[in-house]
């Protein structure tokens, strides 16, 4: 019995884990696996316990920092980006004019909502920019260094 009652505390912290950014809670589900895991082998619950508490420990002491290494943008270690990090830097071209609250830019044929960067600039259809940042699905232009080709 008490090995149902760690598994269902492992499927609930699971679950927890994906609506959370953490990478912390599926440690503790880890943990309530391996209690599981113990109590079905016969385990007394202090045994269990201690097995969670140990599980966990280790597993966010020595597995996370690893998980969070290889989480964090590219930008930060240095790796080429892909994905939608590597929209950062791209050069597009306005098709809906692009100010503080509304725009449409093309990026390599691909449609994006577009904003000012600053938000005192206004850029018009034909302008050329380059993506600074990535805000959600919208990305923060600025003017396109590039020389007329």
């Amino acid at each position: 019995m008490e090995a149902v009652l760690w598994i269902v505390l492992a499927i609930a912290l699971v679950i927890g884990e994906a609506f959370t950014a953490t990478i912390l809670i599926i440690f503790f589900a880890a943990g309530a696996g391996a209690a599981a895991l113990a109590a079905a082998l016969g385990a007394p619950l202090l045994a269990q316990v201690i097995v969670f508490a140990v599980v966990s420990g280790l597993s966010v002491a020595a597995v996370r920092p690893i998980v969070m290494r290889h989480a964090r943008p590219s930008i930060e270690t240095g790796d080429t980006p892909f994905g939608v990090e590597a929209i950062v830097g791209s050069h597009g071209v306005v098709v809906d004019e692009v100010d503080t609250s509304r725009g449409m830019i093309k990026i390599d044929g691909e449609l994006w909502q577009a904003r000012s960067f600053d938000g005192t600039e206004t850029f018009q259809p034909g302008d050329r920019v380059t993506v600074v940042k990535l805000r959600g699905a919208t990305v923060l232009v600025w003017h396109d260094d590039l020389p007329d080709v």
